[in-house]
């Protein structure tokens, strides 16, 4: 393993990498071990909401790999189906902070699981495909 295929990409995608890494362990214990509702969940859900909008807003600046398939928007803009998760994160992010506000705390819960599985778990093995720098990263070129 070694973090050079990061370290040497892009600007957005290392931001990307330093704020989805963090989100995920935050995500992971926010909804396996944290005390729902007390002041480190809220506190932990606010970086955690935090790192994935970040995430999500840097991911607009990410080109498609050239190998999969993608669709040219623009001089040097090359987007693939994986930037679909931008506006599902994004939706995932205001409805947990929306629901919670109104007080409903099930709404909330399925929001931010949702978030997680979506964002982070579907979204995040797609990374590990051949000609993604995850992979790059965790298995060599």
């Amino acid at each position: 393993m070694s973090l050079q295929p990061v370290l040497a990409a892009p600007l957005p995608v290392i931001i990307h990498f330093f704020t989805v890494v963090p989100a995920f362990f935050l995500g992971a214990w926010l909804l396996l071990a944290s005390v729902k509702g007390s002041r480190p969940h809220r506190a932990i859900g606010v970086a955690y909401l935090l790192c994935m909008s970040v995430t999500a807003f840097c991911t607009l600046f990410i080109r498609a790999p050239a190998a999969w398939p993608h669709i040219d928007i623009g001089p040097d803009i090359r987007v693939s189906f994986i930037h679909l998760f931008i506006p599902l994160t994004a939706t995932g992010v205001y409805r947990g902070i929306t629901l919670i506000r109104r007080g409903d705390v099930d709404g909330h819960r399925r929001a931010m699981q949702r978030l997680f599985v979506g964002a982070l778990l579907i979204a995040g093995s797609l990374t590990f495909l051949p000609g993604r720098i995850m992979h790059a990263v965790f298995f060599g070129n």
